[in-house]
């Protein structure tokens, strides 16, 4: 068994890439973009727009994100249980609309430009490095 304790950042991702990080997109992002599509039902979407005033009002905003620099942000694991409790209801979401999601835990997020209470956010290179099919590893019959 995995001890996720041993990590210090935790980030939800997807599958689509954001264009300027060439990075998988964070929750809000997701999030957003159903809202953007109008893909919600009403009711739903009054339930995002609550969870994301609620995560502006209580989770900094890098300034980095703001101007939409090749960043992604990772929330501190330590600090993560009460961002986890209110994002909840945002994965419940993905998941009603049948929207993938991953939690991905790592100790190496990239070169740390913000920091605060409960985030960091790390520059991304913008590469995508696709590496060669290496030779099976499994035993032959």
């Amino acid at each position: 068994m995995i001890n996720l304790t041993h990590y210090k950042y935790v980030r939800i991702q997807g599958k689509e890439l954001a264009k300027n990080t060439m990075y998988a997109k964070g929750v809000f992002s997701m999030c957003w973009q159903l809202v953007q599509d109008d893909a919600m039902e009403e009711e739903d979407r009054d339930l995002y727009m609550e969870i994301d005033s609620w995560f502006a009002e209580h989770l900094p905003w890098p300034p980095q994100c703001k101007k939409q620099e090749p960043v992604i942000c990772w929330f501190k694991v330590e600090k993560a249980e009460e961002m986890m409790k209110m994002i909840r209801p945002a994965l419940w979401l993905l998941e009603k609309y049948h929207h993938e999601y991953y939690l991905v835990f790592t100790n190496f997020p990239g070169e740390i430009v913000y920091e605060d209470e409960y985030q960091v956010a790390a520059l991304t290179d913008g590469e995508i490095r696709i590496a060669e099919v290496q030779e099976s590893w499994s035993p032959e019959d």
